[in-house]
């Protein structure tokens, strides 16, 4: 007997059938019973379904998809990409360990981030790493003295910032004037001009990355025809630009946004591209979230029901060192029973156990629940588990990735042995 399953909307790896949410038609509730709770488990197709419509949009292109691992550094989910072919764009030392031991190729690996330390720079010069993303003056000096310390010469991009309004929550903002990223635009000929003269350094492109969760093209698009500006005068200016790194920042569909699909996005900008006679030029982006926020959920157990009188919790064993989003960024994910059941919905603050008033997961959610039920956060594939933490001595949740009829434990959770075994009290 064929059983109705039904889609959640906006996210077709997710099913409910029988009454029961499934991944991959594989039971959440049954990972759950097998792996405890709080569980983070991800979708493998959806990831390459994702990174597929990157594909799509650069068919016939000579381009580069470097996931940005901090959306979610996991080394199973990093082997789901280093397969695929990509690249990866780092922003330190640990990560750049990762992504070797996930098995990359270190060639395709980007080195981003304002504060890149000189053991750093010579572990990814050691490496053999395709090249950093330098963002500031202060630090293309000091890497041109690493990389003569050591022998070589570094392939440096220098990352712009454009002064564009991504439309995004501020603290994910990053191209504007008072954010932290980046060169001012109008230094950039002159940097360019320093950098190619420093005998360490060898500058092979140009980087720009605006912001994350951006649902408009609009940015996109203005930032693409400053660059492109910056691209002809820097050139004529005798550095010639080998790629165009346009950064990442694509957003997904958390509660009813409507991002561009990828593909759509980029036959956007290649027409722009291919109007200014760019469209040849090598292409680097550097997606995160998009390819994997989405291919997430974070399954926790509800503990108690508590009623008040202006509120009504429901408290459950996931918190903010395991979802941190909400707490940082006032930030929404949908939140579902794992099962259907019967009876009243009640308005609640579905909040964790952590001892701080921050920590919610979400505000006023409409649910069936009791004691003993689960719930399905989802969206929960970035930004979470590669930001969860130890605080009130919790260990981290396990993570799974599912992959048809086969499901794999990619981190079993952290035991307080985990936790302590680093330290040592005073004598």
């Amino acid at each position: 007997m064929n059983h109705p399953v039904a889609r959640l909307p906006g996210h077709p790896h997710i099913a409910r059938k029988d009454g029961v949410l499934q991944i991959e038609g594989q039971s959440l509730s049954e990972l759950a019973q097998a792996h405890g709770t709080p569980l983070f488990v991800y979708s493998k197709q959806w990831m390459l379904d994702a990174l597929a419509a990157y594909q799509r949009g650069f068919e016939g292109r000579d381009a580069l998809v470097c996931y940005a691992i901090k959306a979610n550094s996991s080394l199973g989910v990093l082997r789901v990409f280093a397969e695929a072919g990509c690249g990866f764009d780092i922003v330190s030392g640990g990560e750049l360990a990762r992504v070797l031991a996930a098995g990359a190729d270190p060639v395709k690996v980007i080195f981003s981030g304002v504060g890149k330390t000189r053991a750093e720079m010579r572990q990814a010069l050691a490496a053999g790493i395709g090249c950093f993303n330098v963002e500031s003056e202060a630090e293309l000096e000091v890497l041109n003295a690493v990389a003569l310390e050591e022998g070589g010469r570094a392939a440096v991009s220098i990352r712009i910032n454009p002064n564009v309004d991504p439309k995004t929550h501020p603290y994910i903002s990053t191209g504007l004037k008072g954010n932290k990223f980046g060169v001012a635009h109008d230094r950039a000929v002159a940097i360019y001009r320093h950098a190619a003269s420093l005998q360490g350094l060898q500058v092979v492109g140009i980087d720009c990355h605006i912001g994350s969760q951006i649902t408009d093209a609009s940015p996109y698009l203005e930032a693409l025809e400053r660059v492109l500006d910056l691209v002809e005068a820097i050139e004529a200016a005798g550095v010639p630009l080998h790629h165009l790194d346009f950064g990442g920042g694509l957003g997904i569909d958390y509660n009813g946004d409507t991002p561009p699909a990828a593909d759509a996005l980029w036959q956007q900008l290649l027409a722009r591209l291919d109007a200014r006679g760019f469209g040849r030029r090598r292409l680097i982006v550097e997606p995160g979230r998009s390819l994997v926020g989405n291919a997430g959920v974070c399954v926790t157990e509800v503990l108690y029901l508590k009623p008040g009188e202006e509120k009504n919790f429901c408290i459950v064993d996931a918190a903010m060192n395991d979802l941190p989003r909400p707490a940082m960024y006032q930030a929404f994910h949908q939140i579902v029973p794992l099962a259907e059941r019967q009876g009243q919905a009640t308005t609640y603050d579905v909040v964790g156990p952590v001892c701080e008033s921050g920590d919610w997961i979400g505000r006023d959610r409409v649910l069936q629940v009791a004691p003993g039920d689960r719930l399905a956060v989802l969206s929960a594939g970035a930004y979470c588990m590669a930001m969860a933490s130890n605080y009130n001595t919790r260990g981290r949740a396990a993570e799974v990735l599912v992959s048809g009829t086969q499901a794999t434990l990619i981190r079993r959770r952290e035991t307080i042995e985990d936790q302590l075994r680093s330290e040592q009290p005073c004598a």
